[in-house]
């Protein structure tokens, strides 16, 4: 058996079975070995961030690894934007990297690169494969580092040698390290700081705390005490919608964010990091929370924060608890001219149950996350790591995973164009992807940037932020990948096709005119 065999046997052992490929020639073995060994779904990606995106929103959804096939350190350097994102969001991904054969390396040949250099900076692990022999331990290992803590990134460099030559052996799966209990005392401290909480408390969810068990827990504390549940701006996934528990989330804008937890005097972490402003301006603020707020620790993202929350809520005596009670009613399909408040509207009234919503929304979707906590029940991802050109993969990703689950896409045309061959792989595995650009036609969130550090755009600044010179077709592209596409500029237009687009399998985008 050569290398590339042992390497696919291994994986789909581990559990591996989605890998998302742009490969080369220092791939082919690997290529190749997919029509001998079963198990693998090779997804063909037109772009290394297509490839790398599409690996995030599957391992979110999945909750567990998919891999990427990456053409040596160029391929790899074309995806590190998503791969950072992925990062950001704490996404189970191996990604499997060709190189120049072992002996041929030293000759300097084109692709040769510091592809080990690369992958450090988004891996927690990294390792290139020095022997036909160490392919399968290598491998299955890969996994175990990409399983661990909850989700990381593990990169395997394969020489094509160790791929063509014969003599490797499959590995079975490493055994997952379990994620860090938290101590009895801890928890305690915690209980004790709640048992006389209110609503200036803030419970700041992330990771595992944000759905299933996590989220149960967290929902049945704030019944208990009346904390607030909250959630950084980036989100990796957090179920919400009717019969389930409200998490706010703090805005993304430096005044809103600070507002948000303007009366807050406690801030528990619990699975989240400590808020951080996406940039700092020349006056502004680093953090969004108030000074001297106390800040205390439950759990580390890497930690388990499951068992942490279920043991706080039994010990605070917390009743366990049915459906979340509704805050308010579903709202109705909004008509007249295209708002952000408008959209929001028609999206939670129209959102089908069991939906998906990947959010690149930017500066026009910025309100469709709060104008949604009334819509049916669904999954919400963000883009985490602030690097754009995440959404459209992420929704391939998601939707491959979701095993049809309607996705919806949420997503500014400037952010769009960075990886837009994911429409085609929409269309080639006829995924139940619904895309929503919002076609205002530049970089409205750079416009608004430019305000908050007090400069005033003149004639080139405006031009080299403006995509209407000329301006962009989202039909005709759409069209041109084999995705069907509609363009409208109003939302009685826009919640028609929208109603077709979630009852009719496969891909669709609407490019959604906004002002």
């Amino acid at each position: 058996m050569n290398g590339a065999a042992a390497l696919i046997h291994t994986l789909v052992a581990a559990g591996v079975d989605t890998c998302f490929a742009n490969p080369g020639t220092s791939e082919m073995h690997f290529v190749a070995a997919l029509d001998r060994v079963p198990g693998m779904v090779a997804v063909p990606t037109l772009a290394e961030g297509v490839a790398t995106g599409a690996a995030d929103g599957y391992g979110r959804i999945a909750q567990k690894p998919a891999a990427t096939l990456l053409h040596c350190g160029p391929g790899l350097a074309n995806g590190l934007a998503n791969l950072h994102n992925a990062k950001k969001a704490g996404t189970p991904i191996v990604n499997l990297i060709g190189d120049q054969a072992h002996g041929h390396r030293p000759l300097d040949p084109p692709l040769a690169a510091e592809t080990e250099n690369l992958a450090r900076t988004v891996s927690a692990w990294t390792r290139t494969c020095l022997d036909v022999h160490a392919v399968g331990s290598d491998a299955a290992t890969a996994v175990a580092m990409a399983k661990a803590q909850g989700g990381r990134i593990a990169s395997l460099i394969l020489p094509s040698d160790v791929c063509w030559q014969d003599g490797a052996v499959p590995s079975p799966a490493v055994a997952e390290v379990p994620r860090g209990r938290i101590d009895d005392a801890r928890i305690d401290r915690i209980a004790s700081l709640l048992a006389l909480a209110d609503a200036r408390t803030v419970l700041l969810l992330g990771g595992e705390a944000l759905h299933g068990r996590g989220l149960a827990a967290a929902g049945r504390i704030a019944q208990k005490t009346g904390v607030r549940l909250m959630t950084n701006t980036s989100i990796r996934k957090l179920a919400r919608g009717r019969g389930r528990p409200e998490v706010q989330r703090i805005p993304y804008g430096v005044e809103p964010a600070v507002q948000s937890l303007a009366d807050t005097t406690h801030l528990v972490l619990a699975g989240a990091r400590r808020p951080v402003l996406a940039f700092a301006g020349p006056s502004g603020p680093a953090r969004p929370e108030p000074e001297g707020v106390s800040i205390p620790l439950l759990a580390t993202p890497e930690q388990d924060i499951e068992d942490a929350l279920e043991r706080l809520a039994e010990r605070l005596g917390c009743p366990v608890s049915g459906p979340w009670p509704s805050a308010g009613d579903r709202p109705s399909a909004a008509t007249g001219a295209v708002t952000p408040q408008a959209f929001a509207a028609s999206l939670a009234a129209l959102l089908p149950d069991g939906a998906i919503v990947v959010d690149e929304g930017v500066t026009f979707g910025r309100d469709a996350f709060s104008g949604t906590a009334h819509a049916a029940p669904h999954d919400w991802l963000s883009l985490t790591g602030g690097a754009i050109g995440s959404g459209i993969p992420m929704a391939t990703g998601a939707a491959m995973a979701g095993q049809g689950r309607r996705v919806v896409n949420l997503q500014a045309d400037g952010s769009a164009l960075y990886t837009v061959q994911g429409l085609w792989t929409q269309a080639r595995a006829r995924l139940d992807v619904t895309t929503l650009i919002f076609s205002n036609r530049r970089y409205a969130i750079l416009f608004n940037e430019m305000q908050r550090v007090h400069a005033v755009p003149g004639a080139q600044s405006a031009a080299l932020l403006s995509l209407d010179a000329p301006a962009l077709d989202w039909v005709r592209i759409a069209q041109g990948f084999g995705v069907e596409a509609a363009r409208v500029d109003s939302m009685a237009d826009f919640n028609r096709l929208f109603e077709r687009s979630v009852r009719t399998p496969g891909p669709f985008l609407i490019e959604l005119m906004v002002p």
